[in-house]
């Protein structure tokens, strides 16, 4: 089995101001400790780079790509991916709607049967995925 883990579920571990921090970290931990397989996708990595680069600085950029990053397996986007999630955005309910980084990770999660997903994104909840908690 797998679990998908969303920018969100990231930026919640890290940040100790976030509201979701310490739920966040808990559930990390046990994910750490579980035979689950961890799945990212390389479009999470560069929206949370962005974000804790802009947010934080480099240093904890550094320890997100030097401690977190190398326990999850980061599926890569390929063109027909993205051509299908760029389609989900654009037939979506517009601004509202989820951006591009969730439909690539819609995508992912049904392609590869995804058991859970970590996110506090409610565009996941919304989907009726079960989610990490």
């Amino acid at each position: 089995m797998s679990v998908y883990v969303d920018t969100s579920a990231i930026l919640a571990i890290i940040d100790a101001d976030d509201r979701w921090h310490t739920q966040a970290a808990e559930a990390w931990l046990a994910l750490m400790e579980s035979p689950e397989e961890v799945l990212t996708s390389n479009y999470a990595v560069v929206e949370v780079a962005s974000l804790l680069q802009r947010r934080f600085g480099l240093k904890v950029l550094r320890r997100f790509v030097e401690e977190m990053l190398p326990a999850m397996t980061v599926v890569f986007v390929d063109p027909g991916l993205q051509e299908r999630a760029l389609s989900a955005v654009l037939a979506g309910r517009g601004r509202r709607g989820p951006g591009l980084v969730d439909c690539a990770a819609f995508e992912i999660i049904r392609d590869r049967s995804v058991a859970r997903v970590f996110a506090f994104d409610s565009h996941f909840r919304e989907r009726g995925y079960a989610m990490v908690r």
